[in-house]
């Protein structure tokens, strides 16, 4: 079945991002766009929310991905992006809403999340099901948020 006839299943509704991942070009990164207003009502729940919901998001993502996973008979299809929406949210982990943390986050995390260095390369190749779907995004998420809080503890070592 394609994913536009699987959307009017919740399920897939948000394994494909609310839609953004039949986007024709770049998927992910339309599924990374839909995670930004997304953080930012998130965020709104306090740190502890944020996490907490961040939280939910991953592990519910496993569900999600392995059910659309198997629906398309193909694993990681370009179309479910939830992945994405969750390492964006695990990237903002710490962060602070501003326009420069929003734009940081989003090339640093499009950029891990489409070069897999190292253990998110690792994740991709050799992790199967909902989990090897979420997990290379997850650790993209972590790299990004880790990259961007270094900078900061750099920046204030120099000013």
């Amino acid at each position: 079945m394609k994913p536009a006839q699987l959307i009017r299943n919740p399920i897939h509704f948000l394994a494909f991002g609310f839609a953004s991942g039949l986007a024709p070009k770049a998927p992910g990164t339309a599924g990374t766009l839909v995670a930004i207003p997304l953080v930012w009502l998130a965020q709104q729940a306090g740190s502890w929310g944020y996490l907490a919901l961040t939280l939910l998001v991953v592990i519910a993502g496993i569900g999600i991905c392995s059910y659309s996973a198997k629906a398309m008979g193909e694993h990681d299809s370009p179309a479910i992006v939830w992945d994405e929406i969750a390492g964006y949210m695990v990237a903002f982990i710490g962060l602070s809403w501003s326009w420069q943390n929003i734009l940081v986050a989003f090339v640093l995390f499009r950029l891990f999340d489409i070069s897999k260095p190292g253990p998110i390369g690792w994740c991709d190749r050799n992790l199967q099901g909902g989990l090897g779907i979420m997990a290379d995004d997850v650790l993209a998420g972590v790299a990004t948020g880790l990259t961007i809080q270094l900078g900061y503890v750099a920046l204030n070592l120099f000013y």
